[in-house]
């Protein structure tokens, strides 16, 4: 099917066409406003995506050289994510889908991350472990199949993106962190400060940034500002080297629990130069497969919402008008799950 896909959970207004799972346009528009705050503000970002939703769904239809009646279907992110955000993207694909007459799905955004992948890897097969990791997530996912997921450890506090954020505001680099604290720590000592690591015990696979937060807090408070200007490069390495330690460590652990020798990375952090160059050294040692989408897919973007939409859409199954945002949508409660009872999540491992 040609689909129009369409993604606002956050700060990134995207619409994107997509054919046969080959990307005709993607166009993502970051809303770079937000950079003086230190971190999104909901209610400008909201405005944000109603200023720019229709600017570029027009870029994305031009360039994919598509007219809008071409569209076949629609697909749009219905959650997680923040509640205004959601809701402009929801009221705009609507609205079309009303008026051509299409099918429309709600498409999950942590999903939707995993099937970015399948975009630049059509060979990539289930069953495999998937780490999503970005400002809102860190979730390990059993991916059984299409649309059959379970998930194996997630979260108990801040997110792997949202600690890199913090801890980006705590050194004054600059929002959004992640690029930044990675393109300083390469500069930088991983070995400066050994900052601490939380496994949250040998059987757990969830994740727990805060105290790792927190400590870098109390480290920075106890230097002067000459000191932290010195060893900016530093702290961020050595910070750095703790989160990605924790990633691989658990993603390893799922992966045997799991019986697969595939791991998959999705989500904005997923681009972070440090935890891939580890996990390709350890997928060389262990001898597993290791897979992640190009930068640009890592982050949300309308093309991974199409692709996923075009999976649900190509099997019949759509979303009702009367759809609304859910934003702490978890993967596999989706909106469309009573007309697919196979479709959704099973229990943990």
């Amino acid at each position: 099917m040609l689909i129009l896909g369409i993604e606002t959970s956050c700060d990134e207004t995207s619409a994107s066409v997509v054919k046969s799972g080959k990307i005709l346009s993607n166009i993502v528009y970051s809303q770079l406003i937000h950079s003086k705050f230190g971190g999104v503000v909901p209610e400008i970002a909201s405005r944000q995506h109603l200023k720019t939703i229709l600017p570029v769904l027009e870029e994305a239809l031009s360039q994919a050289g598509t007219p809008l009646k071409k569209v076949e279907g629609i697909a749009v992110t219905y959650g997680p994510g923040l509640v205004g955000c959601l809701l402009i993207g929801l009221s705009c694909s609507k609205a079309v889908a009303y008026a051509l007459r299409i099918p429309f799905v709600g498409v999950n955004h942590i999903e939707a991350h995993i099937f970015a992948n399948f975009l630049e890897h059509p060979g990539l097969k289930p069953p495999f472990v998937c780490l999503v990791i970005s400002g809102g997530h860190s979730i390990l996912v059993y991916v059984k199949d299409k649309g059959d997921y379970q998930i194996m450890g997630q979260t108990r506090d801040d997110a792997a993106g949202e600690a890199f954020d913090k801890v980006a505001k705590l050194l004054d680099i600059g929002y959004p962190g992640g690029p930044l604290v990675d393109k300083m720590a390469k500069k930088g000592n991983k070995d400066f400060v050994k900052f601490p690591r939380a496994y949250l015990g040998k059987e757990s696979l969830d994740f727990s940034f805060s105290g790792l937060k927190t400590a870098v807090a109390i480290y920075v408070s106890k230097l002067s500002k000459t000191k932290l200007v010195r060893n900016k490069k530093n702290i961020a390495a050595s910070f750095q080297e703790a989160v990605v330690d924790v990633l691989i460590d658990k993603s390893i652990r799922a992966l045997n629990l799991a019986g697969t020798d595939k791991l998959v990375l999705a989500g904005g952090v997923a681009r972070n130069s440090r935890l891939r160059e580890k996990l390709e050294i350890k997928a060389k040692d262990l001898k597993f497969d290791l897979c992640y989408p190009s930068p640009e897919l890592c982050t949300d973007n309308a093309a991974m919402v199409a692709v996923c939409g075009d999976f649900y859409l190509s099997k019949g199954i759509k979303s009702d008008l009367s759809l609304s945002a859910i934003p702490y949508a978890k993967i596999g409660s989706m909106a469309y799950s009573h007309l697919a009872p196979k479709v959704g999540i099973t229990s943990p491992l």
